[in-house]
């Protein structure tokens, strides 16, 4: 037997996968539909397009803070522990931002030293 030959699998009669979940089975006489994926778009994953996703998202944790403590100042129904935390999960996400952009420039900064 080759060593990239697949590994023949039979099934159990037990009704039960090696792992212990049950196989799936359909009523008799009625196959089961296959299941497809929803068509989706390729995504765009370049570098900027990250990079604009990551900005996108800190600026949403900073509106949701600001948003959560002017809640608090007008007696609404948020409670402070919960304005904290939104504050608190604001700047450690702007913090991480401005460690990227630190690292990213560092980098670019290296390349540029780069003798040709």
């Amino acid at each position: 037997m080759s060593p990239i030959a697949p590994i023949p699998y039979t099934m159990p009669s037990s009704g039960l996968m090696p792992d212990g979940n049950i196989i799936p089975s359909s009523p008799i006489g009625q196959p089961e539909q296959p299941q497809t994926l929803p068509s989706a778009q390729p995504a765009d994953n370049s570098f900027s397009t990250i990079l604009g996703r990551m900005v996108d998202e800190v600026n949403n944790t900073q509106l949701a803070a600001a948003n959560a403590v002017e809640t608090v100042q007008n007696g609404g129904n948020v409670s402070l522990h919960q304005a904290v935390i939104a504050m608190e999960e604001a700047n450690v996400s702007f913090q991480l931002m401005v460690e990227v952009r630190n690292k990213l420039l560092d980098a670019y900064k290296e390349l540029m030293q780069m003798q040709i």
